[in-house]
């Protein structure tokens, strides 16, 4: 699978540093994909913590309001395939990535967020957000609170994510599994790769470029192989 020559993406693991305000780190990378663009569709399905449509999209709008970008929820309109074919740009917002996928499946939403970004309307996702832009949604953290019609996503970059990605704390106490771990067992049953993504770290998509972007490298697993750290710089997997 090749990315579209035509997308402008950013895929970021969080929407918020640990001491920072939303999206602050990543204001300037923002900046940039969003350049001439007077409006954004906010997908707010994900519901972090169970927060409203209207009040997750209200976070999203005071951010970009600083920036002269206004921001309309999806959910707002009457017909939200036309208002994603409409549309100057995306921002989907983290949550539950379970949720996120059964609403977008059960609405026709899709495929045609993934034409229209094929097609150049820049697009930002963060956490969640980003997990839908990857083959699948199977590498999420996320518990499984309602059940998709689907598992398939986007595909607009040729591997999944994990993100958040953490290390193993050495000396921790804690029995359950490590993120390897379960990347592990993802790949006894498919082989897609999967990119790690830390805290800090984002994805820029320019046309059929990928670059890890931040300060912290990323952890490449594929199926059958040892582990690989990925430095900063373009994304050659």
């Amino acid at each position: 699978m090749t990315p579209s020559s035509h997308q402008r993406i950013i895929l970021a693991s969080t929407s918020t540093l640990h001491g920072e305000e939303y999206l602050a780190y990543l204001q300037p990378a923002i900046r940039t994909l969003f350049t001439g663009i007077r409006e954004i569709i906010f997908i707010p399905y994900a519901r972090p913590g169970g927060i409203s449509h209207d009040d997750y999209t209200s976070r999203a709008a005071g951010f970009f309001a600083a920036m002269g970008i206004s921001v309309k929820g999806l959910h707002t309109f009457a017909s939200p395939a036309d208002a994603l074919r409409k549309a100057e740009g995306f921002f989907t917002g983290g949550g539950n990535t379970f949720l996120l996928v059964k609403q977008l499946h059960e609405l026709g939403l899709m495929n045609v967020l993934k034409e229209v970004v094929e097609n150049g309307a820049p697009y930002l996702g963060t956490s969640a957000g980003s997990n839908i832009a990857c083959i699948n949604m199977q590498t999420t953290n996320d518990m499984p609170i309602v059940y998709p019609p689907g598992f398939e996503t986007m595909g607009l970059v040729p591997f999944n994510l994990n993100a958040h990605y953490l290390d193993p704390v050495p000396g921790s106490q804690h029995m359950g599994e490590t993120r390897e771990t379960r990347i592990k067992e993802f790949h006894t049953q498919q082989d897609v790769p999967v990119v790690g993504l830390r805290e800090g770290s984002w994805l820029e998509v320019t046309g059929t470029d990928i670059f890890l972007r931040g300060h912290l490298s990323a952890r490449i697993f594929k199926a059958g192989r040892e582990p690989q750290e990925h430095a900063p710089g373009m994304l050659q997997l």
